[in-house]
């Protein structure tokens, strides 16, 4: 289910051209198989947002195919860290990134991201932060993928969260009516509240894709 006008989201999408012949191909494999990968609306904002901030450095949590890195390290030329769980889906990431000739820019790590990140987190130089940090992996976990985040962001990093909405569920119980994932909703409205309150981040949610949230990041004023 689309969270906007059906009719509008299908006008959109044939404004899509894609990032390259190889990028495309890759968007087609995963949308064939199902892998849940960055919708087109989505991918539109994000390189936009990617090209106004400029990063050097991104971490992504939540490889799946590795499409989205690739695609953010050829959209903005930045470096990008891209962390997957599932042992196989990390083969693949990894095997698609060789293949697509972003070795040099992408670096894909294996293990549960809440583990790797507080490896990352210990010891980082000022020079290693991230500009960016994307996150599109387990939906019940986005707020301990945020705190964990926070110590390695620089200050006026983005925090930009894929899936907020979940496709109505976060904003309303109709979408869920066999109450199936009442947790999984229950943590994301838990989540969007705790970011949209903080004083040291200014937040903003989109009704964009499935729900993007996006958080200039004020580490100089945190608490």
């Amino acid at each position: 289910m689309n969270i906007t006008n059906k009719i509008i989201t299908s006008y959109i999408n044939t404004l899509y051209t894609g990032s390259s012949p190889k990028l495309n191909e890759l968007r087609a494999f995963a949308e064939e198989k199902r892998v849940p990968i960055i919708l087109k609306d989505t991918e539109g904002l994000l390189l936009n947002l990617l090209r106004i901030k400029r990063p050097e450095r991104l971490l992504e949590i939540g490889a799946a195919v590795g499409y989205s890195a690739c695609c953010f390290a050829e959209g903005c030329g930045c470096s990008v860290t891209t962390i997957e769980a599932d042992k196989e889906t990390y083969e693949t990431a990894l095997s698609n990134v060789q293949n697509l000739g972003f070795d040099d820019k992408v670096k894909v790590l294996h293990g549960d991201a809440r583990e790797v990140m507080e490896n990352l987190a210990s010891g980082i130089s000022e020079e290693e932060l991230y500009d960016v940090v994307f996150i599109d992996a387990a939906k019940s976990h986005y707020k301990a993928f945020w705190d964990l985040a926070l110590p390695l962001c620089k200050d006026d990093a983005l925090i930009i969260c894929d899936n907020v909405l979940m496709k109505g569920m976060t904003a309303s119980d109709e979408y869920d009516p066999n109450k199936k994932y009442k947790t999984s909703i229950r943590k994301m409205r838990e989540f969007i509240k705790y970011i949209t309150g903080l004083d040291y981040a200014d937040t903003c949610i989109l009704p964009v894709g499935d729900g993007v949230s996006i958080s200039v990041i004020r580490k100089a004023g945190k608490v």
